[in-house]
């Protein structure tokens, strides 16, 4: 018997788009929100789902989540910034013993749910899947895809994550603009010498050879750092960049760099996150669907040798990263809810499913190899 879907967060941005993808594909989701109004419109709208009223900032705070699932569900969380609001929809969906999935691209979130999160997870059998959307399933996905091709002597992978068509900050959620300032000031990761290692966001840049021209990159902590080890054990070195930012790409670097010093200061830290939380906000809406259907997404993922020489490489294109992200999510809910993963603990999504059914995974929510 397939586990409920209950959806955290179903009257945001990411939510909303993820609620009627789910009801599209005919799932029957359970949307939690903390605005009664809006989530009980939106469960009429679609269907006369079910819905209920949760609020991690509130004073039910993670009870108020926990009510929400069962062993065996799925907890499906939208609510971001996730370094402020995640922690709670893991918590429970551990504490019940159900399975969870989330929306997040948060570099010290996804750390902290390996590595603080996962072991409890595995005790409880639940499965974790963090950054199960644009940010970070297709890299993930290409970088597989490389290194399956290239076989045994590739010990590196490179990653290039690339916006086309419309772009910039006026086509990110308000959520989205939210977390890429509140990740900036936080340290990051990469995976070099057989070990994850700290460093700081952009502490690395890198062209890619993209359409006949070079696209600038910077260094970003995400998922595959983790999964991609986990399911390549020969690996090295992973890097992941990303190449949203344009002609800014410097300047974006030089904020990164300054924000990492400027942290180092006593007492100066608090004071930036809190100003990131008073002036990016957070539930403010995103590009609507015209402005999705102009832009898309590529990526790329080259696999190399001890020598640097490139073994092979992969190239996804597809769809905008939300209208992925909704895509994504709904598919990997419905995979968690029918018992399709393989595996407790967090969990990268090449480990979850396996790298074949990724492969449909991915194509069913619109971002394919080329």
């Amino acid at each position: 018997m397939a586990g409920r879907i209950v959806l955290f967060g179903a009257t945001g941005y990411t939510g909303e788009l993820t609620a009627r993808e789910l009801a599209g594909r005919g799932e029957r989701p359970v949307l939690a929100a903390r605005n009664e109004a809006r989530v009980r419109a939106l469960a009429d709208e679609l269907g006369g789902l079910e819905w209920a009223l949760a609020d991690v900032g509130g004073a039910g705070g993670t009870a108020s989540v926990r009510a929400l699932v069962e062993r065996g569900d799925v907890l499906l969380s939208t609510v971001g910034p996730f370094a402020r609001w995640g922690a709670p929809a893991v918590e429970a969906a551990i504490d019940a013993g159900a399975h969870y999935v989330d929306s997040t691209g948060e570099t010290p979130f996804i750390r902290d749910v390996f590595e603080r999160y996962g072991p409890r997870a595995a005790a409880a059998g639940s499965a974790l899947l963090t950054a199960m959307g644009y940010d970070w399933v297709p890299g993930n996905l290409a970088g597989a895809l490389a290194l399956r091709d290239a076989g045994p002597e590739a010990v590196r992978v490179r990653i290039g994550y690339f916006l086309t068509g419309g772009g910039g900050a006026g086509s990110m959620s308000g959520g989205t603009r939210a977390s890429a300032a509140g990740v900036m000031l936080e340290p990051s990761f990469a995976w070099r010498g057989g070990r994850l290692v700290t460093e700081r966001g952009g502490a690395r840049g890198r062209s890619f050879a993209l359409d006949g021209s070079a696209r600038k990159g910077l260094s970003v902590g995400s998922t595959e750092h983790f999964g991609l080890p986990a399911a390549f054990p020969g690996l090295r070195e992973v890097d992941v960049y990303l190449g949203w930012f344009g002609g800014a790409t410097d300047a974006v670097r030089a904020f990164a760099l300054g924000a990492s010093l400027l942290g180092k200061v006593p007492g100066v830290r608090p004071a930036l996150n809190e100003l990131v939380a008073r002036t990016v906000r957070g539930s403010s809406g995103g590009p609507d669907a015209d402005a999705r259907a102009a832009s898309g997404a590529t990526v790329v993922a080259e696999a190399q040798d001890a020598g640097g020489r490139t073994l092979a490489s992969a190239r996804l294109e597809g769809v905008n990263g939300y209208d992925f992200t909704a895509g994504m999510l709904a598919w990997s809910a419905h995979a968690a809810a029918t018992g399709r993963v393989h595996g407790v603990g967090a969990l990268g999504p090449v480990e979850a499913f396996g790298l074949d059914a990724l492969v449909e995974g991915s194509r069913s929510a619109g971002i394919e190899r080329v």
